[in-house]
This record gives C-alpha cells, sequence and structure tokens, in this order.
C-alpha cells in the first residue's frame, strides 16, 4: 500500500486473537456492532489484524477477501482515520473511502446490519471532522439517519448503532436547534437520549458507549450535565480494553478528563 500509515501505539499480546481464540471472544469483540463471525479464513484473518491494531493490514486484507471481510476494512480504515491520522486532509479522504466501500457493501448484502452502521459511521466522523452544519447542507444528515435506522431495524441490538443514533440527532439539534432539528431531520433530545441509555445497556463494558454519552449531553445541555458527562468519561478512562480499537478509545476517555 503507497499511504504511509501511523502505527498504533498502543500494542498489547492480549490484543492478538487468532484462529480458534478469535472464535472464543468473538462475542465479547463484537457486542458492539453485532458483526457475526466470518465463515472464511481470510476474512477472519482481517478482523485479527484490526483487534490487533494493524489497521492497515486489515484494510488490505478485507478488501481482498470481499464479501464480509470488506466490513473490517472498513471499520479499520475508519477508525484509524478517527484517532491515528495526524493530517486533515487525508483523514476526511479515508472517511470518504470507507463511506464508499460501506455503501456498496450495503448494496450488495443489504441485510448487512453493520454494513449500514459502518456507512454511517464513516459519514458521521467525516462530517465531525469537517463541518456538521456543512454536512447536513450536502444531505448527509437524511443519509446518516436513513444508514442507523436501517442497521437498527435488521439488527436491534446494535449498541454501537444506538449510541451513533444519540450522536446524530445530539450534532443536529447543537447544530440547528432543537425546532428545526425536530422537524427537518427528526432529532429530539429525549430519543437521542433514549438510544444513549440503550448502548449503555446493550454493552455495559464499553468505554465508546459511554464516552458518545458524555459528549451529547454535553451537546444537548451544553454546563446544566457537565457533571454527568464527567461521571461518564471517567467510567470509560476505567474501562479494561479488549483489542486496539477499545484502547484506543480508552485513551481518548483519558484525554477528555485532562
Amino acid at each position: 500500500m503507497t499511504r504511509k500509515w501511523t502505527k498504533f501505539p498502543h500494542a498489547d499480546e492480549r490484543f492478538v486473537y487468532e484462529g480458534a481464540a478469535l472464535a472464543k471472544s468473538w462475542p465479547r469483540l463484537h457486542r458492539g456492532d453485532c458483526e457475526p463471525l466470518p465463515k472464511t479464513a481470510d476474512a477472519q484473518a482481517a478482523w485479527s489484524a484490526f483487534h490487533a491494531g494493524d489497521f492497515a493490514v486489515a484494510v488490505e486484507a478485507g478488501r481482498a477477501a470481499g464479501g464480509a471481510g470488506l466490513n473490517a476494512a472498513i471499520k479499520a480504515q475508519a477508525i484509524y482515520a478517527t484517532y491515528l491520522e495526524k493530517k486533515d486532509a487525508a483523514r476526511l479522504a479515508l472517511f470518504e473511502e470507507a463511506a464508499q466501500w460501506a455503501d456498496a457493501r450495503r448494496a450488495d448484502a443489504p441485510r448487512d446490519a453493520n454494513a449500514h452502521y459502518l456507512y454511517a459511521y464513516a459519514l458521521g466522523r467525516y462530517s465531525q471532522k469537517s463541518s456538521v452544519a456543512k454536512a447536513l447542507a450536502q444531505g448527509y444528515g437524511g443519509k446518516i439517519k436513513e444508514a442507523l435506522a436501517t442497521a437498527l431495524a435488521l439488527a436491534p441490538k446494535h449498541a454501537d448503532a444506538h449510541a451513533a443514533f444519540g450522536a446524530y440527532q445530539a450534532e443536529v439539534i447543537d447544530k440547528v436547534g432543537a425546532l428545526v432539528g425536530g422537524l427537518t431531520y427528526g432529532a429530539k433530545k429525549d430519543s437521542a437520549i433514549e438510544h444513549f441509555e440503550t448502548a449503555r445497556k446493550l454493552f455495559p463494558e464499553s468505554a465508546i458507549e459511554r464516552i458518545e454519552y458524555a459528549n451529547g449531553l454535553l451537546l444537548l445541555f451544553g454546563k446544566a450535565r457537565i457533571a454527568d458527562a464527567q461521571k461518564f468519561y471517567e467510567a470509560a478512562a476505567k474501562v479494561v480494553p479488549a483489542d486496539a480499537m477499545e484502547r484506543l478509545d480508552v485513551e481518548l476517555a483519558k484525554s477528555e478528563l485532562e
């Protein structure tokens, strides 16, 4: 691959899952996204690379595997762009490309809940890293909402999609207000909180569900809920990560506390 990838800075033997170890740990590793264990060895290898923090390898292996392996590639690229890519232009390009892959995957496999979620995730992170207001004007809001609604219709226990739906509504309300957000984008405070709560209950071991909840509270209520947000950040910072992505989530929580 021609792109220079920043190395995952927290390599840990505990994050290496291969073969039987991957299958045994799969329910815990994918409690948040409800991804089924792939049937092919090459797709499983892509996910092993993802969990270990070898994101470049995961992207290459996932794309080569095709089918369900694409989700590993999409998620690896999106997580890498979120946490490790240092250049703004490169980060946005990575999100755009990941969204394109996810859109193609969900067209080929419309009942793949995670493909819909990953499409929304890539577009959502792109919007956050560029301009939420601009992204809404470009129609991204409707695309994100549709993809998340589809993911949850297919997989009601998809904790990450619930957290993302809460975050989407909080971002919209923060940028355009509760009235316009509700009438134009279907974003409501009560609904956002409900999705955050559901995500936390479905995946209580997760750091990112707590972080998204904390961020959402600050967007929706400002200083009035800062104490509650602080508690969520503190709880997220104490989570014992099961893989590379979760370690990056924990480090994010710690940075919020600083």
